[in-house]
């Protein structure tokens, strides 16, 4: 089942088609939302338990109005503190407001700032706590007395559940409104939010939950934009198959163009990526000076030894033996380590315009392409995969890496309809766009965050394009399987000081082991999209 990611506006219009389409009524929905998230309750916790419940006036209260009622029926010791006058309760809401207190629940109104050392004092007694104030519509930062009061959900020592968003979370973008609730798990409603996958967001969502309501799969389906969170499920189709009459010719030929002095790495951490992804020949196309030290790092790869420029780099002599090699290949690699020299940058902006071949662009030839202006690769003949880290993204749009960092899905999605490009924005929650689609990786961790892990990635997305993939789906996968690589390696050695070479190394057995796969188990923040057997967990 592919992973839909929805903003706010499109949930909006998935309640609206539900309830006026399908006849489902939105007290029905609630009903499921709330009784959903009660029994999310009842398998981590025993009847009895003390449980505190923000209750704001929209459907998100009403919601969790629903819960504290299921929860009095079950056992449960439960207050439902209202942070609204009860005449701002309308419709659905309005209706379980009744409903909760027909049935016995606790309900204590806090619409006083003298009121709050009443409601920390039950926070703080509380075993769980349920942020049901705002979900998923807020648009404005969080103040007074609605913030003090998520502090003070903060800083007790109950289990926190959020109910569809946690509360201060934008849900397009993940950004903090002000001050926001840290759950240990998130209910959220018949699809996931962006921002519940995006920074900052995904450290207060915890675990995250999707609570069936009763919304169809096939209309999710059908309203929902080509926006993917990666799983194994919705790649697995996509790795390349290994047929057994099938010999390196089949598995294509990879073209590396990167090193220089000092920066041989570079170029022999993609051509190690690129082997350890699958492609079935690698040359290494560097100056001839720098040829001898490649091929004494690189057994299982060949080299080009080309015409080089002063600084030992790249010269612009070395296009016509490139392009007349280029008959034999598949895809490329240029960029890493491959060096600034004007000369280097002729070839460079050559390459990136007309190689034949999909390409993957990095590093240095990413500074190219900020110069030459990224509009320009829509003259190219083949698909582009540009890889940016914020800085180079940075240096295209001429912004600094904290502005690109705060508008990654802008300036992501920007790049890619500027140049028809695939764009992976690296980092964490990387970032994979083209002009109409976009995926987010929940995979990797900070160990990765080393200087030639990036060069790895450039490999292995260049390995699949040879295989014959898609370039979104190339980028998608090895973007996938690069971080799952690294979460192994930070398992098995610790959680840094592995190496590029470690990360390409893992490569086969992580392949493996995805393809084997069966369950969705997805890193979000500290907590997995799964399931979890646990019934009574520590905060």
């Amino acid at each position: 089942m592919k992973m839909y990611l929805f903003t706010a506006q499109e949930m909006q219009s998935l309640d609206r088609a539900t309830i006026e389409d399908l006849g489902i009524p939105g007290l029905i929905l609630m009903e499921n939302a709330g009784r959903g998230v009660a029994e999310l309750v009842c398998r981590r916790f025993s009847s009895g338990a003390r449980v505190a419940i923000l209750v704001g006036p929209g459907n998100n209260g009403g919601d969790g109005l629903v819960i504290a009622r299921h929860l009095k029926a079950r056992g449960f010791e439960v207050t439902a503190y209202l942070l609204a006058p009860e005449e701002k309760f309308r419709g659905d809401a309005a209706v379980n407001l009744r409903a909760a207190r027909a049935h016995g629940v606790a309900l204590v109104a806090i619409l006083k700032d003298s009121l709050l050392p009443l409601l920390e004092a039950g926070l703080g007694q509380a075993e769980v706590i349920v942020d049901a104030l705002f979900g998923t519509g807020l648009r404005r930062p969080i103040q007074g007395r609605l913030a003090q009061a998520l502090e003070m959900a903060n800083r007790s020592p109950a289990y926190r559940i959020a109910v569809d968003m946690p509360s201060g979370i934008c849900a397009d973008t993940g950004k903090v409104l002000g001050v926001a609730f840290r759950a240990h798990l998130t209910a959220t409603m018949a699809a996931p939010k962006l921002g519940q996958v995006l920074f900052p967001g995904a450290e207060y969502v915890g675990q995250l939950k999707i609570i069936d309501i009763s919304m169809p799969q096939d209309l999710i389906s059908r309203q929902a934009k080509p926006r993917y969170l990666l799983d194994p499920d919705l790649l697995r189709p996509w790795l390349p198959r290994r047929p057994p009459e099938g010999h390196k010719g089949t598995f294509g030929h990879v073209l590396v163009v990167a090193g220089s002095p000092g920066k041989t790495g570079a170029a022999a951490l993609a051509a190690m990526g690129a082997l350890r992804a699958g492609a079935g020949l690698v040359t290494v196309a560097a100056g001839k000076g720098v040829n001898s030290i490649l091929e004494t790092k690189l057994t299982e790869a060949m080299t080009l030894p080309l015409p080089e420029t002063s600084e030992g780099s790249l010269a612009p002599e070395a296009i016509e033996p490139i392009f007349s090699f280029s008959k034999r290949l598949r895809a490329g690699v240029i960029g890493p380590g491959m060096g600034l020299h004007p000369g280097t940058k002729d070839l460079a902006r050559k390459i990136i315009l007309e190689f034949p071949h999909p390409l993957v662009v990095d590093a240095d030839a990413l500074t190219v392409v900020a110069e030459m202006g990224p509009q320009m690769l829509g003259q190219s003949p083949a698909p582009r995969v540009l890889t940016p880290h914020p800085g180079e993204m940075g240096r295209i749009f001429g912004l600094s890496a904290r502005e690109i960092q705060a508008g990654r899905l802008k300036y992501a999605q920007s790049l890619a309809q500027v140049t028809g490009a695939v764009v992976v924005l690296k980092g964490a929650r990387t970032l994979i766009a083209e002009a109409e689609a976009l995926a987010i990786n929940p995979t990797g961790g900070p160990g990765m965050a080393t200087g030639g892990s990036g060069d790895v990635l450039s490999g292995i997305i260049a390995a699949l394009l040879a295989q014959g993939l898609p370039a979104f789906w190339a980028a998608s996968l090895g973007v996938y399987i690069h971080g799952l690589a690294g979460e192994a390696l930070a398992e098995e050695r610790g959680p840094f000081g592995f190496l590029p070479t470690e990360l390409a190394d893992r490569l086969p057995k992580t392949i493996r082991e995805f393809i084997s796969l069966q369950e969705l188990s997805l890193k979000l923040g500290d907590g997995l999209l799964g399931e979890d057997n646990c019934r009574q967990p520590k905060p």
